[in-house]
């Protein structure tokens, strides 16, 4: 219920701030060039205002417990792993925190480089030997070095724009062509021509989410790629060894999962934000 009060206020606010936006630059969507005005205010606003309340989304909705005193000597070895990782990547200390769930996962999220969370799931902590989690927090960490949460936010943008432009600029033509072949010359009417631009958001975002999905799966690659030079080819393998022998990820929430060391599996590779593990093995120990 949390996440999903969460989830519905923050869309609220995406909504609210870019229609402010728009007021303020008086955008006219009657014409091509104000359409693709709101296109981008709506595509891009939403993906940065999501990536800058990265951080605190993924503490609430997860409710990671950020280490900031370490308890015990497992804690102490996160932390002084992570902050190992991140000096030979050459980025701040992320905040490093620990989230209650059975399953075997990780995540890294947060609006820059230098202002990142990493955060481990208690099912990972007490299913992986160190060298395992050590494979698992070294590819969090090259998510973060690789500017991956930015890199994904203006791709989703980019497409988001193009979804908004497109299904309304498509459903216009339908509606112009209707009003040429009817005698009254009224073309489809408001809700019809709501219905019509509503399923075309529908299909052109499954195309959409092809797209962030395979940029997602080549983020993925370079992460483990990154992981087997921080943490050294062998613990990354054997940890992704140990994921592959688990069950399937599910509990985490899409944006999250898109960062997590472990995705969700699908029937269609196209839609999957992670390369089946298998690859994964197999690119590395071919690297």
């Amino acid at each position: 219920m949390k996440r999903i009060f969460l989830l519905i206020a923050t869309n609220f606010a995406i909504l609210l701030v870019a229609s402010i936006v728009m007021s303020i630059l008086g955008v006219n969507t009657s014409t091509m060039g104000g359409l693709l005005v709101f296109a981008a205010i709506f595509g891009f606003g939403g993906s940065f205002i999501s990536l800058a309340i990265s951080k605190w989304m993924a503490k609430k909705t997860m409710g990671c417990e950020v280490i900031t005193h370490p308890r015990d000597n497992m804690e102490r070895w996160l932390v002084e792993t992570v902050a190992r990782q991140a000096e030979k990547s050459g980025i701040k200390m992320p905040e490093v925190a620990i989230y209650q769930s059975p399953e075997m996962n990780a995540f890294a999220t947060g609006p820059s480089k230098n202002n990142a969370l990493v955060a481990v799931s208690s099912g990972l902590l007490y299913g992986m030997t160190q060298d395992e989690i050590e494979g698992v927090l070294a590819h969090e960490v090259s998510h973060v070095a690789n500017g991956d949460m930015v890199t994904l936010t203006l791709i989703q943008g980019v497409v988001n724009t193009f979804v908004i432009f497109a299904a309304r600029v498509v459903a216009g033509i339908i509606n112009n062509f209707v009003s040429s072949n009817d005698e009254e010359g009224e073309g489809l009417g408001m809700f019809a021509y709501m219905a019509v631009v509503f399923v075309l958001d529908m299909l052109f975002g499954i195309l959409a989410s092809m797209i962030v999905a395979y940029f997602s799966r080549i983020r993925e690659f370079k992460a483990d790629e990154g992981a087997a030079r921080l943490a050294g080819k062998g613990k990354m393998i054997a940890a992704l060894e140990r994921l592959r022998q688990g069950p399937e990820s599910g509990a985490m929430p899409a944006q999250m999962s898109a960062f997590g060391i472990n995705g969700k599996r699908s029937m269609a590779e196209l839609m999957m934000s992670h390369p089946p593990l298998e690859k994964r093995i197999a690119a590395l120990k071919n690297s």
